[in-house]
Order: C-alpha cells, then sequence, then structure tokens
C-alpha cells in the first residue's frame, strides 16, 4: 500500500498544498471571488489568502479585475499534462463515441479519487439526464454511482473499510441505499460480479451500468458506464444488451492497452 504524506510530515510542503487549495476553491458556482471569499471557502486568513493569489496572479494562473480574481486558460495546461500523459485515453474515447453513435445514449470513464469518481472521459448523448452538466472534470459521489461501486470494489479490503467507516450513507432518492451494511453489500456486489447498476439512487430517472477497465498488465486505468433515463431504457435492456458492449469495450482495451501509463 502506498505511503501517503499527511500535513505535518517532515517532506509534506504546506505552500504547495496551499496553492492548490486555492485554485480548487473556484469553480462553476463560483468563478470571480473576492479575496474574502476565497479566504472564506479555503478557510485560510485574508493575508495568507492573499500571498498565494498574488502569487498564482505572477504565475499567470489566476486572473485579476479590481477586487475580483478568476482563473485564466493557463490552468488547462495542468489539466491536459495529465490527459497527455495517459495515451489510452485516446483508445477509450474512441469507443465511448462508438457506443453513444450506435445506442445514442451516454458513456463515460471515471478514476476513484479519494470518496467520488472524476470524469475523466465523457461521449456525451443529446438529452441531458440529470440536473448538473456531466463533463470532464466532474465530481460525483463514488458512493452512488455505478462507476463508483465498480471501483471501490477493486480497493483493498482495509482501504474499503476505511471508506465504509468515513462516508455517510444519503438518501438522494427513495431508491437509494441509506446504510452502510447495505452499501458494502452492493460494493461486495460489484466486486464478485464484475459489474454494478444503479436504478435511480443518485438522481431520479437515472440509471446506469459499469464495469472496470484495465490495461493488459493489470493496471487499474478506471470504471466506463452507460447512462440512460429509466423511462425510456428498462433494467433487462441495461443489463442484457447495454452490459455486454461495456464488457466488449473493456476486452478491447485490454488487448490494446500495456499499462496505465501508455
Amino acid at each position: 500500500m502506498e505511503n501517503i504524506l499527511k500535513p505535518g510530515d517532515r517532506d509534506f510542503v504546506g505552500a504547495v498544498a496551499s496553492g492548490l487549495q486555492v485554485l480548487q476553491a473556484f469553480g462553476s458556482d463560483c468563478p470571480r471571488m473576492t479575496l474574502s471569499e476565497v479566504a472564506a471557502r479555503t478557510a485560510m486568513d485574508r493575508a495568507k489568502a492573499r500571498r498565494f493569489l498574488l502569487t498564482l496572479h505572477a504565475l499567470g494562473y489566476i486572473h485579476r479585475d479590481g477586487r475580483l480574481f478568476e482563473l485564466t486558460p493557463r490552468v488547462l495546461q495542468l489539466g491536459y499534462a495529465y490527459q497527455s500523459s495517459n495515451q489510452h485515453r485516446d483508445v477509450i474515447q474512441h469507443y465511448l463515441q462508438n457506443i453513444t453513435a450506435e445506442l445514442g445514449e451516454s458513456s463515460s470513464l471515471t478514476v476513484l479519487d479519494n470518496d467520488e469518481v472524476v470524469y475523466v472521459l465523457r461521449s456525451a448523448a443529446p438529452h441531458r439526464l440529470m440536473g448538473i452538466t456531466l463533463s470532464v472534470g466532474t465530481r460525483l459521489p463514488a458512493a452512488y454511482t455505478s462507476m463508483g461501486r465498480v471501483l471501490l470494489g477493486q480497493l483493498p479490503e482495509a482501504e474499503l473499510q476505511a471508506f465504509l467507516d468515513r462516508v455517510q450513507p444519503e438518501a438522494h432518492t427513495p431508491s437509494s441505499v441509506t446504510t452502510r451494511a447495505a452499501l458494502q453489500e452492493r460494493i461486495v456486489q460489484a466486486r464478485e460480479q464484475g459489474y454494478a447498476v444503479l436504478d435511480q439512487e443518485l438522481d431520479l430517472a437515472l440509471r446506469s451500468v459499469a464495469v472496470p477497465v484495465f490495461a493488459n498488465n493489470g493496471d487499474l486505468l478506471g470504471a466506463i458506464n452507460i447512462s440512460t433515463n429509466a423511462a425510456r431504457v428498462s433494467m433487462e435492456v441495461l443489463t442484457q444488451d447495454y452490459l455486454p458492449k461495456l464488457q466488449a469495450l473493456a476486452d478491447t482495451v485490454r488487448s490494446l492497452v500495456r499499462s496505465s501509463f501508455g
């Protein structure tokens, strides 16, 4: 298991962590903020937040317009470096787009980041499935997505237990599981059967199926899914027609991709 530094460790650089925290404070709900707003969102004092904002401004990652601060397009270079260093995503994107073209449904690749899944690839169908717009970079609770349950099922037992100990089950809809025991059962089921199905647990009418995808050396690349509207596609169609297409995609990727780094 990887040894992760914690704040206070000798090699932990707090300034780097704080700078990234300032960048992450900006989002679709707050694209432009004052110094006071940044300080509040990052739980920093104003003097510290000001130093980081001015440093990021000097480096070209922050634009300043009077009292307001906002991200600049230079921030995209960070994401581009991540995407370009993982060339297997070009392969997966191609097949996700094929699924959308064939079925008229959205298909995505996510990775696990702490207690959330992060969308790293997306092929969107014309119809909208959720109240929020899903795109690359979107984060959703791992416990309440089919891809999240697939990825949680790949965790070592100790890490899965740590997740279950800290997660707070939430009734997003009347169909949501609301106990840790029920959530653990769904995650273990996803691990054992090799796929997960989610039926309107995060958003009413949203139904999805997901499978893990691996490189041929065994590296876990993420989870891929097909998401659809429950009123349009039955559970039977989801598992009997859509699931085999995802499994075939995962097999194809495994035969083409050597490792998670290429």
